[in-house]
C-alpha cells in the first residue's frame, strides 16, 4: 500500500508530464516555429496569474499510450479583474485535432461559461477532426457546435486564429461573435492539395485561406502581425461589454469634457462645401466620443461602412458610420452583411447604436444584383428594426442619406429613437445629379446650347430647396438639426433619455430573415 508521500510524488510526476505530453520534441518542434505553448498563449491573454486549468490528466479512453490533455488546455481565468473561460488547442498533441477527451473537455467549459455567464475565448491552432477517431470525432465536433448555441447571445464569444485551422476547426470559430488572426494564419475547409486533386483548381495557401484573404471574404473580424497584438485586441474589445447578457459593461471615465471643447469646434468645419469632396469619416468619430477613442470592428473588409465600439459618457456604443472615402459610403451587399452582424452582437448585448451617415445611396449594379445586394439588405434592415424595440438608437445624418441608403442607416421610420442632422445634410430620394438626369431630360434637351446653364441651375434649386435637412425637420423625420460642434454633448444627452428603454413583450416565437 503507498504512502501519501509516495502518492504526491505521484501526482506531481503526472501533472509535470501533463504540462508538456509530447516532451521534448514539442519543445524543439515550436521553437522552431517560434511560436508559443498553448499555456504560455493563454497566460499572455489573461491577467497574470488567474488561469486555473480544467481538464490537464484528461485522457483519450482505450488508448494506453494516450497523450494527457488530449491536444486541448480548458480552464478559467481574470481579464481586467472579470472571469473569462478560455480553450487554447495545443498543436504538438495529435496536431490539436478533436477526438472524444478534446471534445468533452471543451463542451464541460462551455458548461461552465453558461453557468457562471462569463465571455468564452477559443484560441485556434487545430488540424480539424482527427482522423484515427472517426465518427467519434465528428460527433464531438457536433456537440461542440451546439454548444456555442447555447452561448450565443448569452455570453461574448472570441475566436483567435493562429496557424492552420482546417476542415471542421474552422466551423466553431465562425459561429462566434469576432474572429481575429495573425496576418500569418490560414483558415480553410479543405487545403489547396485536396482542391487539386478533387477539382483540378490549382490555388496557393495565401489566396485560399491566408488572413489577408479571409478578413476581405469578410470572415476575419480584426487581422493582427502579432500574436501579443491579437490578446491585446481581445482585451479591448472586451472592455466594451458585460460578462453576459443582464449585465452592466464597464462604466470608464463618465462626465469627462462636460462643456464644449475646441476638438467639438473643429466639427464645424470639417464637412467640405464640395458635395462630391471626400473626408475620413474616422477623424469625425474621434471627435464625437469620449477620450478621442474609437475601437474599429471589421475594418479590413467592406471599407465602405465602418463599424466599431466608442463610449458616451463613459458607456460603450455600437457605432455604425458611413466611409466617403470608399465608394463614397455607399451601401452594397458586402457591407450590408457587415453592418447586419455587428447590430445583432451590440442588440444581444443591450449595448447602444449610433449612426453617423454619410451615404449616397445603395450601390447599383449587376454584378451587385447577382451577390443577393437585396436579400443582404434585406437582413440590415431586419437587424436595424429587431434591435430598435429595445436598444437606444441615435442617429446623425452629417451629409447625404439618399434613398433606401437613408433607411438602412438608422432613419426614424424603422425605429431609431432620435435622429439628429447637421445643417450640412442632404436628405432627399436621389442626389440632384441623379435627379437631372431622371427628371430634366426634355429642359436640358430644350435648352439646346444653353443645357450646362440649366443643368447648374436645376442642381442648384433642388440642393437649396429639396435636398436639405429642413424638410425632414419640419416634419418630424429629424428632431433636431444642431451645430456640429454640439454633437457629443447631445449624443450624451440623448442616450441619457434612453437608457431606461426596454423591449415590449413578443407575441412570437421568432422572425425570419431573407436568406
Amino acid at each position: 500500500m503507498s504512502t501519501t508521500a509516495e502518492k504526491l510524488v505521484e501526482l506531481r510526476k503526472k501533472l509535470e508530464v501533463a504540462k508538456e505530453p509530447s516532451g521534448e520534441k514539442a519543445i524543439l518542434k515550436r521553437a522552431q516555429k517560434g511560436i508559443p505553448s498553448p499555456r504560455e498563449r493563454i497566460e499572455m491573454l489573461v491577467d497574470p496569474g488567474t488561469f486555473i486549468e480544467l481538464g490537464g490528466l484528461a485522457k483519450q479512453p482505450g488508448d494506453p499510450n494516450a497523450l494527457y490533455g488530449d491536444g486541448v488546455v480548458t480552464g478559467h481565468g481574470m481579464i481586467d479583474g472579470r472571469p473569462v473561460a478560455v480553450v487554447a488547442h495545443d498543436q504538438t498533441v495529435y496536431g490539436g485535432s478533436v477526438a472524444e477527451a478534446f471534445g468533452r473537455k471543451v463542451q464541460r467549459l462551455m458548461q461552465y461559461a453558461q453557468r457562471v455567464g462569463c465571455p468564452f475565448i477559443t484560441i485556434n491552432d487545430s488540424a480539424g477532426a482527427r482522423i484515427q477517431d472517426a465518427v467519434a470525432s465528428l460527433h464531438w465536433f457536433g456537440l461542440m457546435c451546439r454548444g456555442q448555441e447555447a452561448l450565443s447571445g448569452l455570453v461574448p464569444r472570441i475566436s483567435v486564429m493562429l496557424g492552420k485551422c482546417a476542415a471542421g476547426a474552422v466551423y466553431g470559430p465562425i459561429n462566434t461573435d469576432v474572429l481575429v488572426a495573425t496576418k500569418d494564419s490560414y483558415m480553410f475547409v479543405t487545403g489547396p492539395d485536396v482542391i487539386r486533386d478533387a477539382t483540378g483548381e490549382d490555388v496557393s495557401i495565401e489566396e485560399l485561406g491566408g488572413a489577408a484573404a479571409q478578413s476581405e471574404y469578410g470572415n476575419l473580424h480584426h487581422v493582427t502581425d502579432t500574436e501579443a497584438e491579437a490578446y491585446a485586441w481581445v482585451r479591448k474589445y472586451l472592455s466594451y461589454f458585460p460578462s453576459s447578457y443582464g449585465q452592466q459593461p464597464p462604466l470608464v471615465n463618465p462626465g469627462i469634457e462636460p462643456e464644449t471643447t475646441d476638438s467639438d469646434r473643429a466639427l464645424n468645419s470639417i464637412i467640405p462645401d464640395a458635395d462630391n469632396a471626400g473626408y475620413d469619416m474616422h477623424d469625425v468619430l474621434l471627435k464625437l466620443f469620449d477620450d478621442g477613442d474609437f475601437f474599429e470592428v471589421g475594418e479590413q473588409r467592406a471599407k465602405n461602412l465602418i463599424t466599431g465600439f466608442a463610449r458616451v459618457n463613459g458607456r460603450p456604443v455600437g457605432v455604425i458610420a458611413s466611409q466617403p472615402m470608399v465608394l463614397a459610403g455607399v451601401i452594397d451587399a458586402r457591407c450590408s452583411d457587415k453592418g447586419a452582424h455587428f447590430i445583432q452582437v451590440c442588440d444581444a448585448f443591450d449595448i447602444p447604436l449610433v449612426y453617423v451617415v454619410d451615404t449616397p445611396g445603395v450601390l447599383p449594379g449587376v454584378e451587385e444584383e447577382k451577390i443577393g445586394v437585396i436579400k443582404r439588405g434585406g437582413r440590415f434592415f431586419y437587424s436595424f428594426i429587431t434591435a430598435a424595440t429595445s436598444v437606444p438608437i441615435v442617429t446623425v445624418v452629417i451629409r447625404k442619406a439618399y434613398g433606401g441608403a437613408y433607411a438602412l442607416m438608422g432613419c426614424k421610420a424603422l425605429g431609431a429613437d432620435i435622429a439628429l442632422a447637421w445643417p450640412t445634410a442632404r436628405i432627399a430620394v436621389m442626389g440632384a445629379e441623379q435627379m437631372v438626369g431622371i427628371v430634366g431630360k426634355r429642359q436640358l434637351a430644350a435648352a439646346g446650347d444653353n443645357a450646362p446653364a440649366v443643368r447648374k441651375q436645376m442642381i442648384d434649386f433642388y440642393n437649396a430647396t429639396v435636398a436639405t435637412p429642413w424638410i425632414a425637420a419640419e416634419r418630424g423625420y429629424i428632431d433636431a438639426v444642431i451645430e456640429p460642434a454640439a454633437t457629443r454633448l447631445e449624443l450624451r444627452k440623448a442616450l441619457s433619455l434612453l437608457a431606461d428603454k426596454a423591449a415590449p413583450p413578443n407575441p412570437r416565437k421568432r422572425f425570419i430573415y431573407p436568406l
